[in-house]
């Protein structure tokens, strides 16, 4: 017996709650359909259904099975009618996750306009700053900013990003400029909390001409001057491949304001209440408007990237090809960065 067909009657007998209404949608005999569920049990070695003559109902593996087959039948159908539309009309549903405040500026206004373009795409976006399990959760592909983990996923660069520090013109003005990355334990720094991420601190890169400033370690024969000890800071050393001039270290301000949320510290540092650690997609359109201004700039790290990732496979559905090329084309415009989409 077809094992694709097993499976459709699963689903249709699951969904309609019942044997005879499964079988009057396909035109058969409920008995036919019955048969079919019972060769899909014996082949799984598992219940998926028990029946009485009242009522079905899922046991626990009918329901993830049942999850499982839905997605694979919406697969097939997708790509059945890719085929016959000439491999050119996406159709389907799309799954996307991005980290909740690059979400909200740079993927979610994308979403509908993505959608304008091929309206027999479905979508739904989810925001989370937790590291989502994609194969688990079934996503189709998640937006992340920074270094990856290890992982089995295939990803895809779509633009750079860099951490700046910046502040108000106005809070510079009254309280003048760090020259160096230790200067800040005399500034405001508006930091995120401990229970957020960047435990390792604020990330610098050592200029040529500052090496003299050793960084493997703090206090009395470090090579640290005098001026930059006994700072509540952490500064330890890194080497960066192909980074010829300068070491990557990696700084731990302290200041009178933190948060665990990147928005609020934004909008701390644009009302003039000290000094933040930023990334260029989330301040670009202010420093270019000349709301912010960097500080530090000879110390700015590497520019780290933003990927789109995606579950290894050999035939990508068509709405995801296409999503990952629209990503691609507005991200790769720079004009993309310096205005609110």
């Amino acid at each position: 017996m077809d094992k694709l067909k097993q499976m459709e009657s699963f689903v249709a007998v699951a969904t309609r709650g019942s044997l005879t209404a499964a079988a009057r949608a396909e035109g058969v005999a409920p008995a036919i359909m019955g048969r079919r569920l019972d060769a899909l049990e014996e082949r799984l070695g598992v219940k998926l259904l028990l029946r009485t003559t009242r009522r079905l109902s899922l046991t626990h593996e009918g329901s993830a099975f049942l999850e499982d087959c839905q997605r694979l039948l919406a697969d097939i159908a997708n790509a059945e009618a890719g085929v016959s539309a000439g491999g050119v009309k996406a159709s389907g549903h799309l799954r996307v996750t991005a980290p909740a405040g690059f979400g909200r500026r740079h993927v979610a206004p994308l979403v509908p306009r993505f959608r304008a373009l091929h309206n027999d795409v479905t979508i739904s976006l989810n925001l989370s700053d937790r590291v989502v399990d994609m194969a688990r959760e079934g996503y189709d592909c998640a937006v992340r900013v920074g270094d990856l983990p290890d992982s089995s996923l295939v990803s895809v660069r779509l633009a750079d990003n860099r951490r700046l520090c910046v502040a108000t013109p106005e809070y510079l003005k009254r309280h003048g400029s760090p020259q160096t990355p230790q200067d800040l334990a005399r500034f405001d720094c508006l930091v995120l909390s401990s229970e957020a991420s960047q435990t390792r601190g604020w990330a610098f890169r050592m200029p040529r001409k500052a090496q003299g400033l050793q960084t493997e370690g703090t206090g009395e024969g470090s090579g640290i001057p005098p001026s930059a000890q006994g700072l509540e800071q952490e500064i330890a050393s890194a080497e960066v491949p192909g980074l010829a001039d300068g070491e990557l270290f990696h700084y731990r301000p302290q200041g009178p304001l933190d948060c665990s949320d990147g928005q609020v510290l934004h909008d701390w540092c644009l009302a003039g209440y000290g000094i933040a650690w930023r990334s260029t997609w989330e301040v670009e359109e202010d420093v270019s408007a000349g709301r912010l201004v960097p500080v530090l700039e000879d110390y700015a790290a590497p520019p780290n990237g933003i990927y789109v990732v995606f579950p290894q496979r050999k035939h990508l559905p068509l709405r995801l090809r296409l999503w990952l090329d629209f990503l691609k084309h507005h991200y790769g415009q720079p004009a993309f960065w310096q205005s609110r989409r």
